[in-house]
């Protein structure tokens, strides 16, 4: 059985087993590479650092500096979003300004339309009426009566004997001094006129003897009205100095 196996193996027929493929023969490594260095493994990414809020983030995460560039614009004035490229002011802008040129002129022109239609209409003086009734003349004793002074400006004086016309009776002198246009006050204890701004003293007659008005008080026509009443007038004035108290109406005789 043997022989019969081996002789089937032997045969000259059969064809030959396939011999196994041969190995490609290794290159030869050079010197150089046998020393050389193994490459280094990659280094892992490098630790996200924690931002100020204690947040661990990193420059491209949602909360890092990526988002805080992002969001910078946003922190500027509303304002700053309308203002015009060439719009500098640092107070107001362009707009806030012109409507304040705006309300501006047209305040002042409301102010120059009423003043404008303020000459449209007169001006009225409220002066006191230039004549006036003083009452009956046996209302008033001997000496000067101040009753009328604060309203009509005038001092209505009874008089035994007149210094210009030698009589008994009224007559009305003016409250007005003759230097700078002051009020005089009546000082009955010295028995004199006497101006407060620069002293100028004045005798019951109204004529000057002390300070520097230059001439007696004026006196006002004064006569008897229809009715009997004393009518005093302001719109005439009689002077010392040009003789016009010797006038029958600048002296009531009673």
């Amino acid at each position: 059985m043997a022989d019969d196996t081996k002789l089937q193996t032997e045969d000259p027929e059969s064809p030959p087993a396939a011999a196994p493929p041969a190995s490609p023969p290794a290159r030869p490594v050079p010197a150089a590479a046998a020393h050389a260095r193994p490459a280094p493994a990659p280094r892992p990414p490098a630790a996200p650092i924690p931002d100020l809020a204690g947040k661990t983030t990193t420059a491209a995460s949602a909360g890092g500096a990526a988002a805080r560039t992002a969001a910078a614009p946003a922190a500027k004035p509303a304002t700053a979003a309308t203002r015009d490229p060439d719009d500098t002011s640092p107070l107001l802008t362009r707009r806030a300004w012109i409507g304040l040129a705006w309300g501006a002129f047209s305040a002042a022109s409301a102010a120059a339309l009423a003043a404008t239609g303020r000459f449209m209409f007169p001006n009225v003086l409220n002066e006191p009426p230039q004549q006036f009734k003083a009452g009956f003349p046996n209302e008033y004793g001997i000496g000067v009566d101040e009753r009328w002074k604060d309203k009509f400006g005038v001092w209505l004086v009874r008089t035994t004997e007149d210094v210009a016309q030698n009589a008994s009776g009224f007559y009305a002198i003016i409250s007005t001094c003759t230097h700078l246009g002051c009020t005089p006050n009546y000082l009955s204890a010295e028995n004199k006129f006497k101006c407060p701004c620069h002293g100028s003293g004045f005798r019951l007659t109204g004529i000057n003897f002390e300070g520097p008005a230059p001439r007696p008080l004026e006196r006002a026509r004064v006569v008897l009205a229809d009715d009997g009443q004393i009518l005093v007038d302001k719109s005439r004035h009689f002077q010392y100095e040009l003789g016009q108290w010797a006038d029958p109406e600048a002296f009531l005789k009673v």
